[in-house]
């Protein structure tokens, strides 16, 4: 891992290495899309809209298509939240990042934020609540509030859905040989933002978020994963891998020493330097 990067120069430890849904230098929810469903009332064909929550994005993210898709002020669904009831972990502390589980939510006439948030966790709670799921997270010293921490880091970090059992692997492998996670989505977190450049000075910031220097899991999830993400997290592909990083679109070179990887990295920046701006 590059402990000593050059002033200014891309830490390319770990790195998801695809298209951003969130702008560099500012959280920006991307349109939630308004699909309208078929439905049958009484025997007649109708439309209701719906709102489409993506995989991987950010608590502020639903919060925005939310407020969007109600057509109420900006802000108005984040205020909602503490008379919107959810039932999430004691250990979320009212923070309900990491449990508004991607999916598709009809856009009924009496629907309000809290109605939607509450839809959302309670979807999230079904999923992730299990004796499967509790199960799998145990297996692996965690409670199922952990597993979404982490399983949040790997849908942010997974090019694909192939690489996200190996991209738990390499967590799983980093927390158990006490080594600092050193994943930029934890720094861009931090950040608001996303970027694929994470610099020497990124990689100072004081928040509880920055994975490069703090040890084990962040304090709460990143963004909301789907089943995808906890399927990975909870049967993660075995390997000795400590690092990754997506030399190119489809793929993603997992190494297990530094040398190796620093090879996939000097890889990575030679296809960069000469892509066309």
């Amino acid at each position: 891992m590059q402990t000593n990067p050059p002033p200014h120069k891309p830490v390319h430890l770990t790195r998801r290495g695809r298209v951003a849904l969130v702008a560099t230098g500012a959280l920006v929810a991307a349109t939630a899309l308004a699909v309208p469903l078929l439905s049958l009332r009484h025997g007649e064909a109708s439309r209701t809209a719906s709102l489409l929550i993506p995989e991987g994005w950010r608590a502020g993210q639903v919060y925005q298509a939310v407020d969007k898709a109600l057509r109420l002020p900006p802000g108005a669904t984040r205020k909602s939240l503490a008379k919107a009831h959810l039932k999430l972990p004691n250990d979320a502390q009212g923070n309900p990042e990491g449990f508004l589980f991607p999916a598709t939510y009809p856009l009924r006439e009496e629907a309000t934020p809290e109605s939607l948030l509450r839809y959302m966790v309670d979807t999230a709670n079904k999923r992730f609540g299990g004796g499967r799921i509790t199960a799998g997270a145990q297996r692996h010293a965690m409670n199922v509030y952990q597993a979404v921490t982490v399983a949040s880091i790997v849908q942010a970090e997974a090019a694909t859905r192939s690489d996200m059992g190996k991209v738990a692997r390499v967590i799983f492998n980093r927390l158990q040989r006490g080594m600092p996670l050193q994943m930029d989505s934890t720094v861009n977190y931090a950040m608001n933002r996303s970027t694929l450049d994470t610099t020497r000075a990124d990689t100072k910031i004081d928040s509880p978020y920055n994975s490069y220097r703090r040890m084990g899991l962040p304090p709460t999830p990143i963004a909301n994963p789907g089943e995808d993400a906890m399927r990975a997290v909870l049967n993660p592909t075995p390997g000795d891998w400590l690092y990754f990083v997506t030399v190119k679109p489809g793929d993603t070179r997992f190494a297990a020493s530094y040398e190796e990887h620093q090879k996939n990295v000097e890889e990575f920046n030679r296809l960069r330097a000469n892509r066309p701006q």
